[in-house]
């Protein structure tokens, strides 16, 4: 069954997974983006939604299962958004 685009992009999926494959430093790093989300004016459920959504394009997903050879977390989204925060404006 393919799921219609609406409802995916409405936050059918993300947040019903159970959160114990993550390590502390995903959760705390989530914790830390949702909070900067909702700084920014966004409402609580769709904070959380995007600081997962971040930290699994970052990391690739839960990283506790196991001990075998983990992925490298990809900095490209953090060093954007860092760049496109700090700049300053041309007049």
């Amino acid at each position: 069954m393919r799921w219609p685009a609406k409802f995916v992009a409405k936050g059918g999926f993300m947040a019903r997974g159970s959160k114990s494959k993550y390590t502390s430093k995903q959760k705390r790093k989530a914790e830390h983006i949702e909070e900067g989300y909702e700084k920014r004016g966004v409402g609580r459920k769709e904070a959380t939604r995007r600081a997962w959504a971040t930290v699994n394009k970052s990391s690739g997903g839960g990283k506790k299962s196991g001990s075998g050879r983990g992925k490298k977390e990809s900095k490209a989204s953090s060093r954007k958004g860092g760049r496109k925060g700090g700049r300053k404006k041309k007049r």
